[in-house]
């Protein structure tokens, strides 16, 4: 007997739509290798829902068609609701899970926070491609998680489609993880490797970058390290059970490297990389966002444009290193459905 997984998607922009779109393109398949059967129940936006309590759900199909000729969630015909958020939704609404899509707030986590504290505290676990809630009030989630006995997952956080979670919490089970070291923001990633295959100047580098959409119209929370500094903070709280936030990491960014210095790294052998890395000792634990130059022979030294990478280095397993995935709405969307299986199959 397949297992029914009741969920409510909080949040329908870019990455909400990239889920809905492959949970309908993928449902047999889902069905058929992992023995779960998702049944979107409700979508909410600030401004309304589309609900259905019971059967088998939303339309997916239907409601993706609405919203493409210009809909909006509240008036899809028939289960579309005015001014019920998301809040209210949870907990109107049967569901087994939230998935979290609406924009990253790191000012006070909001509406994230308002989610992510209505869901557990009524029993749904909560899969998540925003940051905020986690990064600004990690403890809190934490032990609403565990005193609700809720599951927590955010893969979709931290760098997308990059495994940089599963690796740390499910392939390294059993070792114990010495340091980790990334390259977590692919903007900066393409704008240092563009300056060192080109030899152009910072300044054209993010310029291109913005122009083929790789960097945002305000560059500033990538390229002066933020973001790297906020996907670190979950790394860390998640594998070594810390209790971090972006105090406790030393943060450098990117906009004061020079062509000079790219060329100087390159005649000694190296390769400028913004590394966000996590060292342990006796003394505790140590997290750090700065421009590196690394020997060519690093494992992370290779990856270039807007790649990303993460490497794992463990008393019993020596080293561990994974690269690529997608950078996108859609990696990060099929990161929270990756999510979705694994926590249910």
């Amino acid at each position: 007997m397949k297992k029914e997984i009741r969920i409510i998607l909080c949040g329908a922009g870019r990455v909400g739509r990239e889920f809905l779109k492959l949970l309908d393109e993928r449902a047999e398949m889902i069905e058929s290798k992992y023995g779960i059967r998702p049944v979107l129940s409700a979508v909410a936006e600030s401004d309304g829902a589309a609900v259905s309590d019971g059967g088998n759900g939303l339309s997916i199909a239907g409601l993706l068609k609405h919203l493409q000729n210009g809909g909006t969630v509240p008036d899809f015909p028939i289960f579309g609701v005015s001014l019920m958020a998301g809040p209210q939704v949870i907990q109107e609404i049967k569901a087994d899970v939230i998935i979290e899509a609406t924009p990253t707030n790191l000012s006070d986590a909001e509406p994230g926070m308002t989610n992510v504290t209505a869901a557990l505290k009524n029993g749904l676990d909560v899969i998540s491609a925003n940051k905020g809630p986690f990064v600004l009030f990690f403890r809190e989630v934490r032990e609403l998680a565990r005193e609700h006995d809720c599951s927590v997952h955010l893969s979709a956080a931290t760098a997308a489609a990059l495994p940089t979670l599963d690796v740390g919490l499910r392939s390294l089970a059993g070792s114990t993880v010495l340091s980790v070291e990334g390259i977590l923001n692919g903007t900066t990633n393409f704008i240092l490797t563009k300056m060192e295959i080109s030899g152009c100047r910072y300044e054209e580098a993010l310029l291109e970058a913005q122009e083929l959409g790789i960097a945002e119209k305000d560059p500033r929370y990538d390229i002066d390290g933020l973001d790297t500094a906020n996907k670190l903070i979950l790394i860390s709280n998640l594998i070594f059970d810390t209790d971090y936030s972006l105090g406790d990491v030393d943060v450098c960014g990117i906009s004061r490297i020079g062509q000079e210095d790219i060329d100087g790294a390159a005649k000694r052998g190296e390769s400028i990389k913004l590394i966000g890395s996590i060292q342990t000792s006796e003394k505790g634990i140590v997290l750090r966002v700065a421009p590196e130059a690394i020997k060519r022979s690093h494992p992370l030294a290779n990856v270039s444009g807007s790649e990303k990478a993460v490497s794992y280095l463990t008393d019993t397993m020596d080293r561990i290193t994974v690269s690529g995935g997608k950078s996108s709405p859609v990696g990060a969307a099929a990161a929270l459905l990756k999510d979705l299986i694994n926590a249910y199959s």
